[in-house]
């Protein structure tokens, strides 16, 4: 049973990233009592802007960010227009092109799902402990 639940979109911009980030910041708080832990509230922030990130940088520019609170659970999904799926690759400690958020996501989730659209595009659904 979902207890709460937010949705934000936006395109590309400078700021994109750090919306998200206050978005699921505001959705964590407006969940009220009992409170979320600091590091469990931070994980899913760090997630949400990793998933953003991605979604900006190798997705097509635009996303959608919903967040839902289940019991236990806090469920981050985005989505964005590419259809081509995210993928582990070695990170790179030399050039800084990055390779670190998707071992990052996977390893803080409990679960990480990659669902195709029905017209293109993906979703990515993280489930973290709340």
């Amino acid at each position: 049973m979902t207890t709460m639940s937010a949705e934000h979109t936006a395109p590309r911009s400078h700021s994109a990233v750090a919306e998200a980030r206050r978005a699921a910041r505001a959705f964590l708080e407006a969940l009220g009592q009992p409170a979320m832990g600091r590091e469990q509230a931070d994980t899913v922030v760090l997630v949400v802007s990793e998933l953003v990130t991605n979604a900006l940088r190798h997705g097509g520019g635009a996303y959608t960010l919903r967040l839902a609170a289940h019991p236990g659970t806090i469920e981050v999904a985005v989505e964005d227009p590419s259809p081509r799926l995210p993928r582990m690759r070695t990170p790179d400690l030399v050039d800084g092109t990055g390779g670190f958020g998707w071992h990052m996501v996977n390893d803080l989730a409990h679960d990480v799902v990659v669902t195709p659209g029905p017209g293109g595009g993906k979703t990515i659904r993280a489930l973290l402990p709340r």
